[in-house]
């Protein structure tokens, strides 16, 4: 009988006492064996130490150490991996028990494979949003945190570019489709995010970045490109003057009916 296929998984990690034994956890409580668990941490200087050593010896490889940005750190991690299938979960963000096991069961022929996301706030489940690839010339519509990608994608197209430091997994992605990799979704919750107190001081760089990013892969469409820039911009900003305004329900009665990221709320 065939052995099933190694998984590595990947954790990312500063200072992120408050919610990284859950993510540890979730890693290693997977319905899914054999997983290869590997944790980047940039020199944190809390607990977070303390904890990864707790697990120590059934990590497959750690280090804590200063490093250039995110994906710096996802770039130690993915030289390290030596699965036949690789997962990014960072320390505020957990999987399902049995994410790995629908991975392996549905990625078949497929390269990449990517599913929905339940996001929380101040502990209670705000909206579960959907991914479509489909879209993804136009903007960003996977969610990163559920994504499972072939290491021969990594080693045929190249590992995270270093000059992005918002928009990173947008252009890694973009890349992998444009170079023709095989996308599948799985409509199924696959990671969950704590979205409650994240910053969002850098939201204007990443949408610089991701107009960067499609100028660079479609030149050819850089007045299209420059629109979505400013639709972007207005979809994050509209929402913050909205909530202002004690108008949310607007907000959510459009990411449910219209937007392409559609979005469950509860």
């Amino acid at each position: 009988m065939a052995q099933p296929p190694l998984v590595s998984i990947i954790t990312i990690v500063y200072n992120g006492e408050k919610h990284l034994e859950h993510t540890i956890q979730s890693v290693l409580n997977q319905t899914y064996q054999p997983i290869e668990y590997i944790i980047i941490d940039g020199g944190s200087t809390d607990n977070s130490l303390s904890i990864i050593k707790r697990y120590e010896h059934r990590l497959a490889y750690w280090i804590s150490e200063k490093d250039n940005g995110i994906s710096d750190a996802f770039n130690k991690g993915l030289r390290r991996a030596s699965g036949e299938f690789i997962g990014l979960i960072n320390a505020d963000d957990w999987y399902e028990p049995d994410t790995v096991e629908k991975v392996v069961a549905e990625i078949g022929n497929n390269d990449i494979v990517y599913g929905d996301m339940k996001l929380y706030k101040t502990g209670q489940v705000d909206f579960v949003l959907k991914g479509n690839h489909l879209y993804l010339a136009k903007e960003m519509t996977i969610n990163h945190p559920t994504v499972f990608v072939k290491k021969s994608c990594y080693e045929n197209f190249g590992l995270f570019d270093e000059r992005y430091k918002c928009a990173m997994d947008y252009e890694l992605l973009l890349r992998m489709m444009t170079r023709h990799c095989k996308f599948k979704y799985i409509p199924s919750i696959l990671a969950n995010m704590r979205w409650d107190g994240m910053s969002d001081t850098r939201w204007m760089l990443g949408c610089r970045e991701t107009l960067e990013i499609k100028n660079s892969y479609f030149p050819d469409h850089k007045i299209r490109n420059r629109f979505y820039f400013y639709k972007h911009v207005l979809a994050i900003a509209i929402p913050k003057f909205l909530q202002k305004l004690n108008l949310d329900w607007i907000t959510r009665n459009y990411r449910t009916r219209f937007s392409r990221v559609k979005k469950e709320y509860h």
